[in-house]
């Protein structure tokens, strides 16, 4: 009788342990790059599948042509603002598929503001006129051992130029695309 109520404890105890829903992480840190860019990001939990990703870092440039005497280059600081939300954390675990580090898909809205503080860059004279972009981002971001993650997104917005304040007569509106590939490693 005794082996019998520790075995049914036993199970109990198991089914209420794979019972719990997932949750992205309370805070998550990393650094990441990419092709055109690197960048310092910050996940905070808003809610179990909610975080809000603030990231901090400088996006590439690269021209070339025979206009120019060579193959230009630029890093301008850019600014990101985006909640996701991971819709497949249950999904994963329960599939005993790793969730660390909010492993899984996500759709965000990734909003980036583009200051024109400073250019680091091989021409003189460069300048970056500031613009701000809003994109609904599709997405998956998965683990590389334990602490090495990588990302790949994909989406369609808007973006505002703040063309006047470079003596242009109107600012301008169009479409912007997030296309990002980047590799990281999450502290």
């Amino acid at each position: 009788m005794k082996i019998f109520l520790a075995t049914l404890a036993f199970c109990s105890f198991s089914l209420l342990v794979h019972s719990q829903s997932a949750s992205v992480e309370q805070s998550t840190y990393g650094i990441q790059t990419g092709f055109l860019g690197i960048w310092v990001q910050n996940e905070s939990k808003l809610s179990t599948t909610i975080a809000l990703r603030s990231e901090i870092g400088f996006d590439t440039g690269i021209w070339g042509g025979d206009f120019y005497d060579e193959t230009g280059f630029l890093l301008t600081p850019v600014l990101t603002l985006e909640p996701r939300l991971y819709y497949n954390l249950n999904k994963r675990m329960h599939k005993s598929r790793r969730i660390d580090g909010n492993s899984g898909n996500f759709i965000g809205l990734k909003t980036s503001y583009h200051p024109d503080w400073f250019v680091i860059s091989n021409y003189e004279n460069i300048r970056v006129i500031s613009d701000i972009s809003i994109i609904p981002t599709w997405g998956i971001r998965r683990p590389i051992g334990k602490h090495v993650m990588y990302e790949t997104g994909i989406g369609i917005g808007y973006q505002y130029t703040f063309a006047k304040q470079a003596g242009y007569l109107e600012n301008e509106g169009e479409v912007a695309v997030n296309l990002h590939l980047r590799i990281g490693y999450r502290f």
